[in-house]
Formats: structure tokens, C-alpha cells, sequence
């Protein structure tokens, strides 16, 4: 259409720059061409932590945050929670349909026999300290298969990006299960090849003397919905972390290193410990008024509510709480879910909540949920890196198919001294 364009008036010379509008955006580099003088570099946008910024296109994953509505290839996560496996799903999110019977046959396959790990990769987990972060041991070792697969910097081909796909998803929950047993000091369990892609990491992470580990049905039906929630959720600080590396065209291994790296961090990936610390430290329903009060002078804050991008009720929330349920069942009611729904409760009806659009998010019930199922405080990132792998695989394939993309090279605005000559040392104040 003739009028999808935007007309700006710059004040200062008052010229008039008309720039066209494609699907919401403007192309920042437009803007370029808006000048005092010739000779200046043009305006450029101030956006920190791009909380206005569209850095590509992509087709994975849609997020309505105001509406609450989360989508991977079009489908409500509502429905792939409820019906779908977490390998289909990750089928789903790789390749943009889900999979028929003989092609979900053949991609599990392909990921159940690439879950063996070199034994040399024992050797650099045992390097450890016993205490090591499992979060820091993953990392290290997803960016030491690098050098066991060196055809991964082939990234052209896309045969061999799918190979080096099939790896990582199946590789990650043997390499998150060593560093569980390693803090442990237990020795390591090889993946089972007869269980499905939830219960080969349970039985990894929990086997100990007998023979054969059959992970009870319900907690490996309750891992899969987790991982089926938390495989993808757009630009965040991880995936911008996985493009923005893998721009380079560095090997994906070392561009995953990068996105765990970004995902270990409390705000990101460690978000559920912090709520479970908070629920301890209020210690019982009683303790919640003054907690509350003390969240409103800004003593304290209120984890996991409120999201950078939902505005409305996590759509995540309400299936990782129905899924809670059915994992006390089996596993016996945490002692902090109590606390936690009151304190949801009171939340979602004080307007100083409610007003500043502090919904529950995923977080909220997800570290009760692990908890309960027998996983420690420090595995909580890790769980959450194993699901999002194929996330951060589809979004890094995608980048690589993008003729627009290029390697990534933010803007800056200069702050320091303007150019001033060198003083020798002893003439320095």
C-alpha cells in the first residue's frame, strides 16, 4: 500500500524523510539517511537490551504477550502440552510440521543413537572439583565437542548441520546426567537406548544397583511436558546469545556454549531456584502479609511473577501447576506448595500486583516440580538447557539460512574523552 510509510520531520533542519513500514518495523539503517550535515553518520536508534528491537525475521515461535498466547509453528502450546511428545515437538520446531509416524520413527532413532558421549568427556567432568556448578560443567563440555566433531564448522551444508543437530539434542541430557553423578560422586550411567528421550535422562540422572531403571510413568509424562514447555520462547537473552555467537559462523557446539553460558545467569535460566530461596525464606502462609508489604517498599522482590514479555497470565503457568499436582501424587505434596499458592492467591488480587501486570510465569511452579521429582537446586539451569537446546539449534539453523543476516555488530554511542594527547608519567596528577 502507497501509505504504509512513515513521514519524519527532523526539527533541527527541518527536513522531512519519508521511510517505509514492512510487517510493524522500520529498517533501522533508514534512518541513516537523516542528517545535519553530510558529513555526520546519520541517526541511529538508543535501544538497551532491545526491549524495542527486532534483530531478524523468524517463523519458530509467536508470543501475543499482552493475550498470554505462546505458539511453536502456529500450534497452542496448550494442545502440544496435552498431546504431543517432547521429540515431536522438537521435530516440530526444527523442521516447521509435525512429524508422520515413519518420520517421528526415524528422527528418534537418529537421536537415541547419538546419546553416547566419547569417554574422554568423562575424563574432563572428572577434572571437576566434586562441587563444581553442574551449570559450568555443561558448558564446558558442550564447547569441548568441538573438537571431537571438527566437520561441525561445515556449516553450509545442510546435511551436515543436521548431523551436527542429531548430536547435541540427544548428547546434552547424557552430558547433564554426568554432571549430576559427578557432584554426587556416583559413577556414571550409559543412556539405555529402550526408553523414551524423558525417561533414558531419568534413568541416567537415577539408577543406582539394579539392572534395569524404569522411571515411574507419571514423573517421565511430567519431565516431557516441562521440556515440551521451555524448547523455545523466541529472542530471548539465550537465543539472542546462540544467533548473535553463531553469526560468526563458528561451529554450533561453541555458539551453544555461549547460549548455556547466557541461560546460566539468575535472571535467565536460574530464575525458578529464586523462587524456591523465596518461598523458604517466607517459611509458612502466615509469612506472606509481611512479605508482601516489604516487596512494596522495594526490600524485596517477588520471584517469578511478572515477564518481560507476558503481560497477561503465563500461558506456561497454568500447565507446569496441573502438572505439579499430578507429580505429588506420586512423589508426595512439597511442603512450599501451600506457600505458593497462597502467595499466588494474594498476588492476583492486589492491585499493586494486578496494575503492574505481575502474573505468574513458568518459574513459579517449575522448581517445586523438580524439586519434588529429586533434582538439586544447582540442576534447575541445567533442565532447563536440555529442552531449549532444540530451540536454540532451530533458531541457529534458521540465522544461517538468512541471506539478510550478517555477522552481529551493534551501534554504539560514544561516552568518553573527546581525543587528548599522551602525559608522560611523572608529569600525571
Amino acid at each position: 500500500m502507497a501509505n504504509d510509510t512513515l513521514t519524519i520531520t527532523d526539527n533541527r533542519t527541518g527536513k522531512s524523510y519519508e521511510v517505509p513500514i514492512n510487517e510493524g518495523t522500520i529498517r533501522a539503517i533508514d534512518l541513516r539517511k537523516i542528517k545535519v550535515e553530510d558529513t555526520d553518520f546519520g541517526l541511529m536508534t538508543y535501544d538497551p537490551a532491545f526491549t524495542n528491537t527486532a534483530s531478524c525475521r523468524s517463523s519458530i515461535t509467536f508470543i501475543d504477550g499482552d493475550a498470554g498466547i505462546l505458539r511453536y509453528r502456529g500450534y497452542p502450546i496448550e494442545q502440544l502440552a496435552e498431546k504431543a511428545s517432547y521429540l515431536e515437538v522438537a521435530y516440530l520446531i526444527l523442521h516447521g510440521e509435525l512429524p508422520t509416524a515413519s518420520q517421528l520413527k526415524e528422527w528418534s532413532f537418529w537421536i537415541t543413537n547419538h546419546t553416547m558421549v566419547h569417554e574422554n568427556l568423562k575424563t574432563q567432568i572428572d577434572a571437576f572439583h566434586h562441587d563444581a556448578h553442574p551449570m559450568g560443567m555443561l558448558c564446558s563440555s558442550i564447547a569441548s565437542l568441538s573438537t571431537f566433531y571438527p566437520d561441525a564448522r561445515n556449516i553450509g551444508n545442510e546435511a551436515n548441520r543436521l548431523k551436527q543437530i542429531y548430536r547435541l539434542v540427544a548428547k546434552v541430557p547424557t552430558l547433564a546426567a554426568f554432571t549430576y553423578r559427578h557432584t554426587k560422586g556416583y559413577p556414571y550411567v550409559y543412556p539405555d537406548n529402550d526408553l523414551s528421550y524423558s525417561g533414558n535422562f531419568l534413568n541416567m540422572m537415577f539408577k543406582m544397583s539394579e539392572l534395569k531403571h524404569s522411571p515411574d510413568p507419571v514423573l517421565e509424562r511430567a519431565l516431557d511436558v516441562l521440556f515440551i514447555l521451555h524448547a523455545d520462547h523466541e529472542q530471548n537473552c539465550s537465543t539472542n546469545a546462540m544467533r548473535s555467537v553463531g553469526s560468526s559462523q563458528v561451529d554450533p557446539y561453541s555458539a551453544m556454549a555461549a547460549a548455556i553460558a547466557a541461560l546460566y545467569g539468575p535472571l535467565h535460566g536460574g530464575a525458578n531456584e529464586q523462587v524456591l530461596r523465596m518461598l523458604a525464606e517466607i517459611g509458612s502462609p502466615a509469612g506472606i502479609p509481611d512479605y508482601i508489604a516489604k516487596v512494596k517498599t522495594g526490600e524485596k522482590k517477588l520471584m517469578g511473577f511478572g515477564h518481560r514479555v507476558y503481560k497477561n497470565y503465563d500461558p506456561r503457568a497454568k500447565l507446569v501447576r496441573d502438572t505439579a499436582y499430578q507429580v505429588f501424587e506420586v512423589k508426595g505434596r512439597n511442603p512450599l506448595l501451600d506457600i505458593a499458592l497462597e502467595l499466588e492467591k494474594v498476588a492476583l488480587h492486589e492491585d499493586y500486583f494486578v496494575s503492574r501486570k505481575l502474573y505468574p510465569n513458568v518459574d513459579f511452579y517449575s522448581g517445586l516440580i523438580y524439586q519434588s521429582m529429586g533434582f538439586p537446586v544447582d540442576m534447575f539451569p541445567v533442565l532447563f538447557a536440555i529442552p531449549r537446546t532444540i530451540g536454540w539449534l532451530a533458531q541457529w539453523n534458521e540465522m544461517v539460512q538468512d541471506s539478510e543476516q550478517k555477522i552481529a555488530r551493534p551501534r554504539q554511542i560514544y561516552t568518553g574523552y573527546d581525543s587528548r594527547d599522551y602525559v608522560a608519567i611523572e608529569h600525571r596528577d
